[in-house]
């Protein structure tokens, strides 16, 4: 039974604290754990330690050329290349340029770029275009739609996209086991 004269303090809940400098019969005597000089050694040297010879330092460091580039890098399609892969009349999205291939980083979205001459008429849908683009394209007849970036709603489509091919699977799956237990039944009935 637990009472008052008999309550004890469970195993490693207390510890003693370390008494440093208090003599070498302790093991932390003499330099109290810190070793012999350094700035290490000294008072406020432990946490905060200065950064000495920064000049050198940063002299050391590689200069590399360039800055960080603030505005989005979409990936580029020419006209010249709407002319060649697409027929007249059709309409040009990102998903149709993905599965051409044309496309390599699918998540950065698309701008238009106005290379090369276009005489169809198209449809474009994209995230951002050049004015030269747009008047080329106005100009053979087509229409200009463009789209706002985000790159969610791109991830987004992608996921959606798997999760149908997902679905269209299982549902030829069950279509496949539903005729082979009809197969079997008329089996089992003759």
């Amino acid at each position: 039974m637990l009472t008052l004269n008999n309550l004890q303090v469970s195993k490693g809940a207390k510890k003693k604290k370390i008494r440093r400098g208090r003599g070498n019969a302790s093991g932390y005597g003499n330099y109290s754990g810190r070793g012999i000089k350094g700035q290490k050694s000294r008072s406020g040297g432990k946490s905060g330690l200065k950064r000495l010879g920064m000049k050198k330092i940063i002299a050391q460091l590689p200069k590399k050329r360039g800055f960080n580039r603030s505005s989005h890098i979409f990936n580029v399609i020419n006209l010249s290349i709407l002319e060649k892969k697409f027929k007249e009349g059709e309409e040009v999205t990102i998903k149709k340029l993905i599965a051409l291939g044309l496309i390599s980083k699918p998540r950065e979205g698309v701008k238009i770029l106005a290379k090369g001459d276009i005489d169809k008429k198209l449809t474009v849908k994209a995230h951002s275009f050049s004015e030269t683009a747009k008047q080329a394209i106005i100009k053979a007849g087509g229409n200009v739609i463009e789209t706002p970036f985000k790159k969610r709603s791109l991830l987004a489509a992608k996921r959606i996209k798997e999760i149908k091919k997902e679905a269209g699977n299982k549902k030829e799956k069950i279509k496949e086991i539903k005729a082979d237990s009809k197969k079997v039944e008329s089996k089992v009935k003759n």
